[in-house]
């Protein structure tokens, strides 16, 4: 998992498996769902759904990724934050035992902001899309 080095995020709150993908401006991740994860035993128990915030965190963590082999995000004492969520569809469930591929663009890029679309696939079906900003901002320092 090299990717690991490239984003701060770590388990349990890491919702990245695999890099499959990247070019100059695009990226795609993958990320297995096993049922196993702890928000399951509280989002609708016994009928588990993958809640839409984990489906937007890992865009944004896919964003991230993209960023850091961009150079925008390779100092140790600066991270991406999300700044902006916009046109948010959640077309289909995800449930246990699925794989999100999860395929984010970079649209432009504006000093240490950037706008990005993102749209995740799982079973060839668009379960939801998604248009965000980051910006590069300072680590804190506690």
């Amino acid at each position: 998992m090299d990717f690991l080095e490239r984003i701060p995020q770590r388990a349990p709150f890491l919702f990245i498996d695999r890099l499959i993908d990247r070019t100059e401006k695009s990226i795609v991740t993958e990320k297995d769902i096993t049922g196993e994860e702890d928000f399951f035993r509280g989002h609708f128990p016994g009928n588990p759904i993958l809640p839409g915030v984990i489906q937007c965190e890992a865009c944004f963590q896919t964003g991230a990724l993209l960023m850091s082999y961009l150079g925008e995000q390779t100092k140790n004492d600066q991270v991406a934050l999300v700044t902006r969520i916009q046109s948010t569809k959640f077309k289909n469930i995800v449930r246990p035992g699925e794989t999100l591929k999860i395929h984010v663009e970079l649209v432009e890029m504006m000093g240490p902001a950037a706008f990005m679309k993102g749209k995740i696939t799982s079973q060839d079906k668009t379960v939801m899309t998604i248009e965000f900003a980051c910006t590069i901002t300072q680590k804190s320092t506690t």
